[in-house]
């Protein structure tokens, strides 16, 4: 519920600050006092609505889900809409945009005074079904939560099959495009760092004779060996050291003249081409360890190709099971429906009357299966097409719908918020759409415009809307304050005896009633 409500400077509303009770909130006053003002900023403050008011703030009851734009939840949350030279919206202090403020307050504040269709949406009127067959004892709730994960996985397969399908369709290219490519770089056949190999043959080709001459010059120096030995003999120096070097400087060339040898059997055209072919494959795949991955990867690939038989038979088994075991389950949930579909037209019906309406039609029909079953419930009221009726006929079909939705209520249904409902309705009429308002007062909490005396007498809580001036304020009344708003209501400024006596009734009345 709203537990208070704040607005500061919205044209003639200067300051108010309401404390707001559970059940049926009444707002009256004469014509032009600010009634619709104030339950637009009331409304703005949720992100419902706009206003140019420069402060207008709610505190609420209702336990919000706000993980996901990071707010915390209070056992008092605030809603709160600033406007300077922007508008600007708060919860708990932390700013939001006003489609998240929408978004959070959804599950828990309904205008009714717009034409809005969601209380006729199939998934609402067979909530409401079910519910009722729920409360007699037929435990449709668990035939409804296995009917609805197996809709799912029954989704989920025939997903899956419609893939593989279009797979198959595709798969002699695909299976083609596989194969050539697992061979394309089959053919090379590269082995990782065969390139930097290749190129290191190819530097020492290059180098090849050039480097054979020097060794073959080089190799002289050993001609002389004998003559330095004896030349450090005859100055008694000890030659090991010198031998030592020429033994290491010979092995040196010995080792280079023989890998330098070994290249005479390589071919210097192979080599080239080879690092050519090497080189496409790092053009095309990056390194050839890239290209060895998409090479297992394409092998992958082609051995789901060639299996897809199995699995599409696979897929297909289980499709026919779980649309078998859909069916018959969606036939369960249609039974019970059909078999309750008629006391729910009824029980409609009979809030349809006593709000001086014409009557409804509720039928169920099939329609392909969703997530709630194969029903589909249509309602036209006296054989006309909801599109079509009146505003005021479409609310008070709203209030029977939400009347008969409030019977197997659980928990509180949150805020409703209805701008002159009863307007240029007679006396009786005004009557029945309080009596209705009562009953949902005891699941919703309501905030409604009255300009009638009936309505207004039914409130649990009523605010008088007045102005001063220019100035527009809000009072709570007591009870001797109702009185005279209701006589005022009846007879106009001038207050008639008659008039209070009837507005006192109305309330004793009213007071008995609850």
């Amino acid at each position: 519920m709203i537990e208070r409500f704040y607005l500061k400077d919205f044209l003639s509303f200067k300051e108010v600050e309401l404390n707001m009770a559970c059940g049926l909130v009444v707002f009256t006053g004469p014509s032009g006092s600010g009634k619709s003002i104030l339950m637009n900023s009331i409304l703005s403050s949720l992100g419902a609505s706009s206003c140019e008011a420069s402060l207008c703030e709610s505190s609420v009851t209702w336990e919000l889900n706000a993980e996901d734009i990071g707010i915390e939840n209070d056992e008092i949350n605030i809603f709160k809409h600033i406007k300077k030279e922007k508008s600007r919206y708060f919860i708990n202090n932390q700013s939001v945009s006003k489609k998240s403020m929408a978004e959070l307050n959804s599950n828990y504040l309904r205008h009714l005074s717009l034409k809005d269709f969601s209380d006729f949406e199939n998934e609402n009127l067979i909530s409401i079904l079910d519910d009722r067959i729920q409360n007699k004892s037929t435990n449709i709730a668990d035939i409804k939560l296995e009917y609805k994960n197996t809709f799912l996985d029954f989704k989920k397969v025939k997903s899956e099959l419609t893939k593989v399908e279009e797979e198959e369709r595709k798969i002699v290219e695909l299976k083609e495009f596989a194969s050539f490519e697992i061979k394309k770089i089959e053919d090379i056949s590269p082995k990782i760092s065969e390139d930097e190999e290749l190129l290191e043959i190819k530097r020492e080709l290059s180098k090849k004779e050039k480097v054979l001459e020097h060794i073959s010059s080089a190799n002289s120096i050993f001609d002389y060996e004998h003559q330095v030995s004896l030349a450090l003999d005859s100055l008694n120096v000890q030659s090991s050291f010198f031998d030592d070097a020429m033994n290491e400087l010979r092995a040196v060339l010995d080792n280079a003249q023989e890998r330098f040898s070994a290249l005479d059997e390589i071919d210097i055209e192979e080599v080239l081409n080879r690092i050519e072919a090497l080189g496409g494959l790092k053009r095309r795949y990056g390194s050839i360890e890239e290209a060895l991955k998409y090479q297992e990867q394409k092998k992958i690939e082609l051995a789901e190709y060639e299996n897809i038989e199995i699995i599409k038979g696979d897929l297909e088994k289980r499709y026919a099971l779980l649309e078998k075991k859909v069916k018959e389950l969606a036939e369960k949930l249609s039974k019970l429906r059909h078999s309750e579909i008629k006391s729910f037209n009824n029980d409609l019906n009979v809030y349809l009357k006593e709000l001086y309406l014409r009557e409804a039609d509720v039928k169920l029909k099939d329609i392909e299966h969703n997530s709630y079953g194969k029903d589909e419930i249509s309602l036209r009221l006296n054989n006309t097409e909801l599109q079509k009726v009146s505003t005021g006929e479409f609310n008070r079909l709203r209030l029977s719908i939400l009347a008969l939705k409030s019977e197997y209520m659980s928990k509180n249904g949150g805020v409703l918020m209805l701008d002159e409902i009863d307007a240029n309705l007679s006396g009786e009429e005004s009557m029945s759409v309080a009596r209705v308002l009562r009953q949902l007062s005891k699941h919703f909490q309501i905030f409604v415009i009255s300009h009638q005396p009936q309505l207004t007498s039914m409130g649990d809580q009523h605010f008088l809307v007045h102005k001063d001036g220019d100035t527009s304020h809000v009072s709570e009344l007591n009870f001797e304050n109702r009185v005279d708003e209701i006589a005022r209501i009846i007879s106009g400024d001038s207050i008639s005896n008659e008039a209070k006596k009837f507005a006192k009734e109305l309330l004793e009345a009213s007071a008995c009633a609850s």
